[in-house]
């Protein structure tokens, strides 16, 4: 018998019943050629925290250290999910004695709660370290390169601000699409817009609401930095409105699939302002922690992308700049509450 078979038998013979009862269930362990495919269920209402680790021979192997993909780390969300260990990347004379595994769920991504001014609903995110950029190696030169970033816990808004959300608040509704109804997002609105709105609400509501930085929004919108080409997956028909399927309009916000955060509409349907100066080289010097955008420059970042958009811009790492002073129907924006105020 090949190592390599022998390994693997070892493997789904020998592991262990390791995983926390309470929020992992239904686990099920398949070979898919030189693959172990993990498929369990992840109980509860909330995100969790999900750890695989594997024991040689009396030596564990944190995620960290593995070749993983699928369903694991900071942020989870409930539900029937998938992780793929490829065995012959870290073990390429295959394994020989004892291995087990371990699947367990702990932590997790918190409360989500609702702004009581104006309804809107929350998501909160911890925060972790990602590899920030064009990860698929078919984006735009100020995509590049690819760098670690490091972001603290903060809470972003599960949908875009609505147009019923944004009348709340200013008290009239500018948006070019009003016949799209107050479930859609609101848009021709301009950073300096956004900014006006956010210092409204927070007078109102005595929270300290902001733009995401570029780095927040990138974070949440690849379900807690994991490699997604869309916000929610590789299948941009189920994650966004874009020129393909949206009938050159705005939709109401939520009808297309969450992503692994259960946030909607982070790819497409309109675009999305956030905080940092925008800086076609900015990448290139980026700090790993926190980063907060270029230091000059009038352009701000805007992401998502929108419904006149195509699928190869709608891309989660596909970054613009505009003027703060431009509206355009396809813009939008959404909120973040930081968790150290």
């Amino acid at each position: 018998m090949k190592p390599f078979l022998l390994m693997l038998l070892l493997l789904l013979l020998t592991a262990t019943s390791a995983f926390t009862a309470d929020r992992i269930q239904q686990v099920k362990a398949l070979q898919q050629g030189n693959r172990m495919l993990l498929e369990y269920t992840l109980s509860g209402d909330k995100p969790a925290t999900v750890s695989f680790t594997v024991t040689v021979n009396g030596q564990k192997q944190s995620a960290d250290s593995l070749h993983l993909e699928g369903d694991y780390g900071k942020v989870v969300a409930p539900g029937r999910r998938r992780l793929v260990w490829n065995v012959l990347q870290d073990f390429p004379r295959g394994l020989r004695g004892t291995v087990d595994w371990s699947l367990t769920a702990g932590g997790g991504g918190g409360q989500a709660f609702t702004d009581p001014t104006t309804g809107m609903e929350f998501v909160a995110v911890p925060g972790g370290c990602f590899q920030m950029g064009d990860t698929f190696g078919d984006g735009e030169s100020d995509e590049k390169p690819v760098h670690e970033v490091c972001v603290s816990d903060f809470s972003i808004g599960k949908y875009e601000v609505t147009q019923a959300q944004w009348q709340r608040v200013m008290g009239s509704n500018q948006s070019h699409f009003t016949q799209c109804g107050d479930t859609c997002p609101v848009e021709e609105v301009s950073w300096n817009d956004a900014q006006q709105f956010i210092q409204r609400l927070n007078q109102q509501s005595g929270s300290n609401y902001r733009l995401p930085t570029e780095a927040e929004w990138e974070y949440a919108a690849r379900s807690g930095g994991k490699s997604e080409k869309y916000s929610g997956g590789n299948d941009v028909d189920a994650v966004a409105w874009y020129s393909g399927n949206s009938g050159s309009k705005t939709h109401p916000v939520g009808q297309k699939q969450a992503n692994g955060l259960g946030i909607h509409d982070m790819s497409g349907n309109v675009w999305e302002w956030v905080q940092d100066r925008y800086s076609d080289n900015y990448y290139g010097s980026s700090p790993r922690d926190n980063p907060t955008g270029s230091s000059s420059g009038s352009a701000r970042v805007i992401r998502g992308c929108g419904w006149l958009n195509d699928a190869g811009i709608v891309r989660s790492a596909n970054r613009l700049g505009g003027v703060p002073g431009y509206r355009h129907g396809s813009l939008g924006f959404r909120l973040v509450l930081p968790s150290v105020q």
